[in-house]
């Protein structure tokens, strides 16, 4: 991180494995010395509701939370420095930009002689939170809670009020840089997965000829469909539809066989990310009905439902909760194409239409058996096929760049907070540009 910013001329031990070296021009001390903690008790009717978040101190938001305890609230005043006390919250905390009261599991702390905006920075950079959370107490690690009686202790070091204010200009602008590069990329990887899913529709119910006879095709949402297209229901185009009865899993963390659940099925690809395993007992056990096999389809009843992905040669599963296996007709549709179609929005458009205003999207087997879908001959089916993948590949291509841009962007944001906040970095000359 010092490529291109000076180091300080001399450094001292700090004595803590979080800090190591600081600038000798830096005063070590204890945190309790620059802070009080604020533990009025307040309401959510004279103290608005604030979230304690990843991304700073915001209003609460409407996926937070909540309890009956309106009454039972920590009270926070604009420039208190608010951090939740457990570690399965790491991160979440920040200087507050408002008054308003806090969860009682949060830590309030009023900050005496020295900058907000620095405090911010430096009790949100990855080292302090490690250091924060290592005084945890509990009985499970990621579940452990931080006293500030134990916070208070926490060695710091701070250089001047001055060079503070220099820090947090300089990381205010720097990371303010960052972040706009970071929201042009994943307004980027918005835009191409709204192209992504109108070329996937345009190709699965319009075809690849634009001059083409066209029809209407009796479905409200389809419009119009190439005039040679056949309107079928899932159910004429499946041999056999296997659905997992089983409601609970037997899960080995060496186990052979993969126990496919609905989080593994994305964007038409089977995903291993938190996969869980069963053994060989198991797995004969769960595909009794039928076994998933290369070219069979995916799908998933619920949470969410409509997710679809083609069983690929490895690794060999068995269907986990509220997920379904498609056997096809071969000679009928291909599996890809089916997969795209379910991607284009039919089973979208279905459920909308089956749940009637209900905030819970999921299929019922009769459901499923009935899904709309509008077929070419094979050989078409097999020209689309090949045009989208194509097509797609590229748009992939420039997601995929952006998402890594996006990940080095923000572990440069990380690093450069920490070597600001630590003395790595000298920028007590920076000037914004």
């Amino acid at each position: 991180m010092t490529g291109r910013y000076q180091s300080y001329k001399e450094y001292q031990s700090s004595g803590v494995d979080w800090l190591q070296e600081v600038p000798t021009t830096w005063e070590l001390t204890r945190l309790g010395k620059w802070f009080s903690e604020r533990r009025e008790t307040v309401s959510d009717k004279d103290y608005a509701p604030l979230s304690v978040t990843m991304q700073g101190i915001v209003p609460q938001v409407e996926t937070a939370a909540k309890s009956d305890a309106g009454d039972n609230r920590k009270k926070v005043v604009e420039g208190d420095f608010v951090i939740n006390s457990r570690s399965d919250r790491k991160g979440s905390s920040g200087v507050a930009d408002r008054d308003g009261s806090v969860s009682l599991i949060s830590i309030v702390l009023e900050p005496k002689n020295i900058e907000a905006r620095f405090v911010h920075h430096l009790m949100r950079s990855q080292p302090f939170q490690e250091e924060f959370y290592r005084y945890g107490k509990g009985i499970v690690a990621d579940l452990w809670s931080t006293k500030y009686s134990d916070m208070k202790n926490i060695r710091l070091a701070l250089p001047s009020r001055e060079e503070q204010k220099t820090i947090a200009r300089f990381l205010d602008h720097e990371t303010g840089k960052i972040d706009e590069l970071i929201a042009k990329q994943e307004r980027l990887i918005e835009l191409l997965k709204e192209k992504r899913q109108a070329v996937i529709s345009h190709a699965v119910t319009k075809g690849l000829n634009p001059d083409v006879p066209m029809k209407d095709s009796g479905v409200e949402w389809l419009g119009e469909v190439p005039e040679h297209w056949e309107a079928k229901k899932l159910k004429h185009v499946v041999a056999k539809i296997i659905d997992a009865e089983h409601k609970t899993a037997d899960f080995i963390d060496d186990g052979p066989f993969l126990v496919c659940r609905t989080t593994n099925v994305r964007d038409g690809v089977l995903r291993l990310d938190g996969a869980k395993y069963t053994n060989e007992e198991t797995y004969k056990r769960w595909t009794a009905r039928g076994i998933p096999e290369p070219g069979d389809v995916l799908f998933t009843r619920e949470a969410p439902a409509g997710e679809a992905c083609v069983v690929p040669s490895e690794p060999r599963l068995c269907l986990g909760q509220r997920m379904v296996l498609f056997k096809l007709f071969r000679d009928i549709i291909n599996e890809d194409f089916l997969v795209f179609s379910l991607h284009a929005g039919l089973a979208d458009e279905f459920i909308a239409q089956l749940s009637q205003g209900s905030t819970v999207a999921h299929f019922n087997m009769s459901d499923i058996r009935n899904i709309p879908l509008m077929l070419p001959p094979l050989s078409e089916q097999y020209s689309i096929v090949s045009e989208l993948r194509e097509k797609l590949e590229l748009m992939d291509s420039l997601s995929g760049n952006a998402e890594r841009l996006i990940h080095l962007s923000k572990e440069r944001r990380t690093a450069l907070i920490s070597a600001a906040v630590t003395g790595k970095i000298d920028v007590r000359g920076w000037q914004s540009e």
